[in-house]
């Protein structure tokens, strides 16, 4: 993937000054060269003291159930700074989570399933012939009428006392969803015959209950996976939350890397820059397996070429696997410095992002079309610590590049 090494291997600790503002410059570049990560917690499994010391050291945003609320506390007490997140579902209610008619006391939704059946069950959301809609994979996920001002009420009533109360910095809002056949695949809800209909639906739920979360002083970020394939989606949706998370950023597995095109890789990196010129959080997860470095390489440089300190990023080898935190990588420590702006194009579907101690390439064109050699204009050093002049770079792929500060 690289080549054209014109010196030894450098021995020496490349240290960037660290840069945290830009003095009369475009404060949507301050902290751009500098990568922060997240963890979501999500299978309650255990975690020991020493893990928890780590990841709440090193990451931005930690996302737990509401049932770990104890170890909210403990992580503030190792790291004042880190925010953590409450997860809720803002589009089911779970059976699972009902016993003997009475719903557990903390839920990972904010409508407890038993209470909906018994005194709302206009509450649930009906297909064409008056079937309730229970989750394609996920059993016990009954879907939810995001659109009904009682649900919504409700919801964000339930939700922020909740998660007020075992003082969370912030809601996670799992299943801000896009289409109106997500999870019951070609069968839209009565209610919500189209796209457009749908999304309706969720944008009034998250303008409805805006003020409540802001009055409580709880962050919230939303799950807006695919947005990149519904024009306008992640904006319109993001303009009444403090964040979006994208499930699936550019790398899907090994072998399948998002490259350029209408709905390809500049739509979804442009989900980050337009964040970050609203001051807002996005949270990326690409999908890939550990010691994949093409993959891996190929999302952060994607990562850096709008990340201007608001974002986040954090891999994820399984689907739904989400316990351990994902591997930290060398390159996490790394400060590129200031951005001398935003990503250029130098050649077709390849881009270039230059700061004050390094740079990335991307080649977004398709898996297996030819490299693209990309003059550096000056010494760097790449991810092996080779001095280069020149990078050559295959379809779908990236680099993270130092320089001598």
């Amino acid at each position: 993937m690289l080549s054209t090494a014109v010196a030894a291997t450098v021995s020496a600790v490349l240290v960037a000054p660290s840069e945290s503002a830009v003095p009369g410059g475009d404060p949507t570049l301050a902290g751009g060269g500098r990568v922060q990560s997240f963890w979501l917690h999500l299978n309650s499994t255990p975690v020991s003291e020493i893990d928890l010391f780590t990841e709440a050291r090193r990451r931005s945003h930690i996302v737990l159930n509401a049932w770990e609320g104890s170890l909210v506390p403990r992580l503030k007490a190792m790291n004042p700074a880190v925010q953590v997140f409450v997860y809720k579902d803002l589009s089911s209610t779970r059976s699972y989570a009902c016993r003997n008619g009475i719903d557990d006391a903390q839920l990972p939704t904010g409508v407890g399933y038993c209470e909906a059946e018994k005194n709302h069950p206009e509450w649930f959301l009906l297909d064409p012939r008056g079937r309730r809609f229970e989750y394609s994979g996920y059993s016990g996920h009954w879907q939810m009428d995001v659109g009904n001002t009682a649900y919504q009420n409700a919801w964000a009533t339930r939700v922020i006392e909740d998660s007020t109360a075992s003082r969370f910095d912030g809601v996670f809002m799992d299943n801000a969803l896009f289409p109106c056949d997500a999870y019951h695949p070609g069968v839209c809800p009565a209610k919500y015959p189209t796209d457009a209909a749908f999304q309706q639906a969720y944008k009034s739920m998250l303008a409805n209950t805006r003020d409540e979360f802001v009055a409580a002083g709880l962050k919230t970020v939303a799950n807006l996976s695919n947005a990149r394939l519904h024009t306008g989606a992640w904006d319109a949706y993001t303009e009444h939350l403090d964040g979006g998370f994208d499930e699936w950023w550019l790398t899907f597995d090994d072998d399948n890397l998002l490259p350029e095109y209408a709905e390809g890789w500049s739509r979804q990196v442009a989900e980050i820059a337009s964040n970050e010129a609203r001051g807002k959080l996005t949270w990326v997860q690409p999908h890939f397996t550990a010691g994949n470095d093409r993959a891996f390489r190929y999302a952060l440089a994607g990562y850096l070429m709008v990340n201007g300190g608001h974002a986040a990023i954090a891999e994820i080898e399984e689907t739904d696997r989400y316990d351990d935190a994902s591997p930290w990588h060398p390159e996490y420590n790394w400060d590129l410095g200031t951005p001398s702006g935003p990503y250029r194009s130098v050649a077709r579907n390849v881009f270039r992002r230059d700061f004050s101690c390094g740079m990335v390439l991307v080649n977004a064109n398709p898996t297996g079309s030819r490299s693209v050699t990309v003059k550096l204009g000056s010494p760097h050093v790449d991810e092996r610590g080779m001095v280069v002049k020149s990078v050559s770079l295959s379809g779908t792929s990236g680099s993270i590049l130092r320089r001598f500060c």
